[in-house]
C-alpha cells in the first residue's frame, strides 16, 4: 500500500490517529484559503481534526502520481494528486489535494486547490469557525 493509499484510507475511515504517521515532523500545508503554510504536524493534524469535521460526503474520486517540484527546495520529489468532491458551508465543492512525499514515504509537503470560487469563501469561513472553537487560532 503506497503512502498516497494509506492517507486515502485515513481520510476515508476519518481516522485522525492515522494521519499522524504520514506527516513529517516539518509538513507544510498550503491552503486555498490562506496565504501562509500550515507548519509542522502538530499545527497539521490540528487543521485536519477542523477538517475532517467541516467536509460533508467528502470522497475522493480519482488518483494521479508522478513526481513534481516541491516548493519548499525546489527538488523533484514523488507526488500524487487525489481528486474530491465535497459540500462544505451548504457549496458543492470540486478539488485536489497534492501530496510531495518525502524519501521515506511520509507526506512533506501537502497543497489543497478548491473551486468554484463561493465553495472557497464558504470553506474557508466553515475552517475558521472551526480553527476558533477549537483554539488553534484566536478569534477575529
Amino acid at each position: 500500500m503506497t503512502a498516497a493509499d494509506r492517507f486515502r484510507a485515513a481520510v476515508d475511515s476519518r481516522d485522525l490517529a492515522g494521519l499522524e504517521d504520514l506527516f513529517t515532523e516539518d509538513v507544510r500545508f498550503y491552503s486555498p484559503v490562506k496565504f501562509t503554510p500550515f507548519e509542522g504536524r502538530t499545527a497539521v493534524l490540528g487543521l485536519f481534526g477542523v477538517l475532517l469535521r467541516t467536509f460533508e460526503d467528502f470522497r475522493y474520486v480519482g488518483e494521479y502520481t508522478g513526481s513534481a517540484q516541491t516548493g519548499t527546495d525546489g527538488t523533484v520529489a514523488p507526488s500524487a494528486v487525489l481528486l474530491f468532491r465535497a459540500t462544505a458551508g451548504g457549496r458543492r465543492i470540486h478539488g485536489i489535494d497534492l501530496l510531495h512525499f518525502d524519501e521515506d514515504g511520509q507526506i512533506k509537503e501537502f497543497t489543497v486547490m478548491v473551486r468554484p470560487q463561493s465553495a472557497v469563501h464558504a470553506l474557508g469561513e466553515a475552517v475558521l469557525a472551526g480553527l476558533v472553537a477549537d483554539g488553534l487560532v484566536p478569534e477575529a
